[in-house]
């Protein structure tokens, strides 16, 4: 377990902010699987699988011979897995070799920005694992490019969630987290020798399953918040309030989808 890790899979919160995430990103990831042209039989790695929607999806997608490797450094949630296409194992990719190799796809999401060594370790053994031909599709958040909650910052509410998602972002920041780690992935990609790169950006402005995902993640992190007098008891009790009431136009922070393929 990586002690720099906030958003920690065991805290009974993860459940409700993996369902959120899924809600918000899952169609947007697998259109862009998709445009990689999946097809039965391939064998892939989902990297930081956290739940199983993204493990089970791929299964569904490359059966009945293909295979999908779902690994996390806590297996809690993705363990939970019924098809008989994935196979789930603790794993850390910053740290351990691939486990398997000549893999058609490695997906990793909102995954790589959290791991210390992301470049010199993590990212190096996923392309090792991919077979020639090969692809790689990374999806990590750029704060940097966006980092309010509410960039219509309106009223008293908006500007509170503006102060506590600030709060978020200094956390993350002391604990090596890279606010600006999505706009270098293209770069990182070619660097690392792969070819055909692209990449594009989604952004959700407003859903509610955005309300669920910050109401889970101010709930994880507010004993730290509250520690670095990054945001009182008073505010945190009142902006889980707003979000109760609605209204409030909460955001993320644009996920960058890069795509790369191993050379022939």
């Amino acid at each position: 377990m990586n002690k720099n890790y906030l958003l920690d899979n065991a805290r009974p919160e993860a459940g409700a902010r993996f369902k959120a995430i899924s809600t918000l990103f899952d169609r947007w990831t697998f259109a862009q699987i998709e445009a990689l042209g999946i097809a039965p039989g391939w064998r892939c790695w989902e990297v930081g699988a956290g739940g199983v929607n993204i493990p089970e999806w791929l299964a569904a997608r490359v059966a009945p011979a293909g295979r999908v490797l779902a690994t996390d450094i806590d297996t809690v949630w993705a363990s939970t897995a019924t098809s008989q296409g994935v196979d789930v194992r603790r794993h850390d990719v910053a740290k351990d070799p691939p486990l398997w190799t000549e893999l058609d796809l490695v997906h990793a999401r909102l995954v790589l920005v959290h791991v210390p060594e992301r470049e010199r370790r993590a990212l190096r053994h996923m392309i090792a694992s991919l077979k020639p031909g090969g692809w790689l599709l990374i999806e990590d958040a750029d704060p940097a490019l966006q980092s309010l909650a509410c960039p219509d910052a309106h009223s008293s509410e908006s500007l509170l969630a503006n102060k506590i998602r600030d709060g978020f972002r200094r956390l993350m920041k002391e604990r090596g987290v890279d606010l600006s780690y999505g706009r270098k992935l293209p770069r990182l990609l070619r660097d690392a020798g792969l070819t055909d790169v692209a990449a594009e950006a989604f952004f959700p402005v407003t859903h509610s399953a955005g309300a669920i995902l910050e109401r889970a993640t101010v709930e994880m992190l507010r004993p730290q918040l509250s520690a670095a007098s990054l945001a009182t008891e008073e505010e945190i009790e009142r902006h889980l309030a707003n979000l109760d009431a609605g209204g409030v136009d909460l955001t993320t922070a644009p996920l960058i989808s890069a795509r790369g393929r191993k050379a022939h």
